[in-house]
């Protein structure tokens, strides 16, 4: 398998406020370098030119990336308590496909980010994932959308990837194309390279399935608002959610339980978990999609 640490993105990070660094954030993570061997080293060049040139590094996930990985993943299933251990153990043992994200070189180990896709019907034993299934069963209220979630999680289980992408909320948004490429390419690597025929089928998904976090107008309903005003209806934390849920099968909504302190901006909205089915063969629009819409930033 080609060394994910030669896909090497070089990316500047300009100085934010120390305001801006303590500020509440959606998902409760946020890379401000305060205590990073970099920000050490370059703090007379922060005073003059406000930036930190840092070259980010995918790698492999690895044993030693579990605190990491638990930390970036600590709210995943909302407030529930549940074998979140386990299900990182899982993540850190699929090496061939799951890639994290940190600082080339950096002393301290520090993880910005992690994608993967575990096959829900591989792993349906695991206490993780049964609990997983158990709260999204729990979270969804729409009869229309229970039957065929229900069909994913259970009958259509042994094809269905469970996306998982969670990161420090400020990664630069150029990462995202490259991240998710190399997801897609090491799925269709493993289903080439797996040494089982087993292990080979495992990567061959039909569906994704994503659970992941939005912002949402409380008065989002209302037909006379949407024809008014001016304020989105949803703000999407990672925009590549937005790509997901237009391309999407079906999705839900549920309230969160676990509401972070809000910017001002976002007064009127409300935490919200969304989760989405996204077929396979749309990963080719969504990823092109994806390129464009970050190139125009």
């Amino acid at each position: 398998m080609p060394d994910l640490g030669l896909r090497k993105v070089v990316w500047q990070l300009y100085q934010m406020r120390e305001s801006k660094l303590s500020s509440p954030d959606p998902e409760g993570i946020r890379f401000s370098g305060n205590d990073s061997k970099e920000k050490n080293e370059v703090s007379e060049e922060l005073d003059s030119e406000g930036v930190v040139q840092a070259d980010f590094a995918f790698f492999d996930p690895k044993p030693d990336d579990f605190h990491g990985v638990k930390i970036l993943l600590q709210t995943y299933l909302d407030d529930k308590q549940w074998d979140l251990s386990g299900f990182v153990d899982l993540i850190l043992e699929q090496t061939t496909v799951g890639t994290v994200v940190k600082i080339e070189d950096d002393e301290d180990d520090g993880l910005f980010s992690i994608i993967t896709a575990l096959n829900l019907g591989r792993y349906k034993g695991h206490k993780s994932i049964k609990e997983l299934k158990e709260f999204l069963l729990k979270a969804c209220k729409q009869k229309d959308v229970m039957k065929s979630l229900r069909s994913l999680l259970e009958e259509q289980a042994q094809s269905v990837g469970l996306l998982v992408s969670q990161r420090v909320v400020n990664l630069p948004p150029q990462l995202l194309p490259p991240l998710y490429d190399a997801l897609f390419d090491e799925i269709s690597w493993a289903i080439e390279d797996e040494p089982t025929k087993e292990l080979r089928n495992s990567f061959c998904f039909k569906n994704y399935l994503i659970a992941t976090k939005i912002y949402r107008h409380n008065n989002a309903d209302q037909k006379k608002w949407q024809n008014s005003h001016s304020d989105e209806a949803i703000i999407y934390i990672k925009p590549e959610d937005e790509i997901f849920h237009q391309l999407c099968l079906w999705s839900f909504m549920f309230p969160l339980r676990t509401q972070q302190v809000a910017a001002q901006e976002l007064r009127n909205y409300q935490s919200m978990g969304l989760v989405m089915a996204v077929e396979a063969e749309k990963i080719p629009t969504f990823q092109k999609q994806l390129h464009s819409f970050i190139h125009e930033l």
